[in-house]
């Protein structure tokens, strides 16, 4: 089985593009997108637009919710660019965008041959926070105890990472249109698992990063969001 795993797309349809383009060469099995399809970068819709179509299995980020329902005034607004640029997406998004964010998932599994596989964006209880990867083992394997799961994959931080355990597998594949990782380009991670065991790629594809950043700009968006996908550091 192999499985590719994309998140934190944030509004970046150049990077989502060569990503798509260059898993066409890795025979997958199915691609699952960790969420956070908007926010930071200028194309929101078109990244919605393009997982609709190609049908990708996808839930819901911490960014996605924030745009798509009203309960999220509740809330504290984020600092800085953030907040500025969901602002602007709610503007450009149409009610066929809201749609197709309100109804993706908080969380999904997969049964494979080393186990149950579960995925989602944040934590596996709310895209909203974060589980810390870096934390204590006993608490990550309690985590993996409470999802009857050997293997979990979480986006949100932006910085690729994989921690094995004595109880299973954690991973975050990094961002697709913002790494934060210190080089530019998109971060996707790909499963082989077989019934010998899990190997994990952390593949880095080159894009052309210099155009997003120009959409950025083009848009009037804040320049260090240009900045930060030219050089993958903020």
């Amino acid at each position: 089985m192999r499985l590719a795993f994309i998140s934190d797309i944030h509004g970046n349809i150049h990077a989502l593009r060569a990503v798509w383009q260059a898993l066409q060469d890795h025979h997958i099995d199915q691609i699952i997108c960790l969420g956070d399809l908007v926010g930071y970068g200028a194309g929101p819709a078109e990244v919605i637009e393009f997982l609709e179509t190609k049908r990708v299995k996808t839930v819901l980020g911490s960014s996605d919710a924030r745009v798509a329902f009203d309960f999220t005034d509740r809330f504290e607004k984020r600092e800085g660019v953030a907040e500025t640029t969901l602002e602007w997406t709610k503007t450009v998004l149409g009610p066929e965008h809201r749609k197709f964010l309100r109804a993706l998932p908080t969380n999904g599994r997969i049964e494979t041959p080393q186990g149950r596989l579960r995925y989602c964006h944040g934590s596996p209880h709310d895209p909203e926070a974060r589980l810390d990867l870096h934390g204590d083992e006993e608490m990550l394997n309690a985590v993996l105890s409470e999802l009857h799961c050997e293997i979990l994959v979480c986006g949100g931080t932006h910085i690729p990472y994989l921690r094995r355990t004595s109880r299973g597998l954690l991973v975050d594949p990094g961002s697709v249109g913002f790494s934060l990782n210190g080089e530019p380009g998109a971060d996707i991670a790909v499963f082989d698992i077989t019934s010998g065991g899990t190997r994990v790629s952390m593949i880095k594809v080159p894009y052309d990063y210099h155009a997003a950043a120009f959409d950025v700009m083009a848009w009037n968006l804040p320049s260090v969001i240009a900045s930060v996908i030219r050089t993958g550091k903020p």
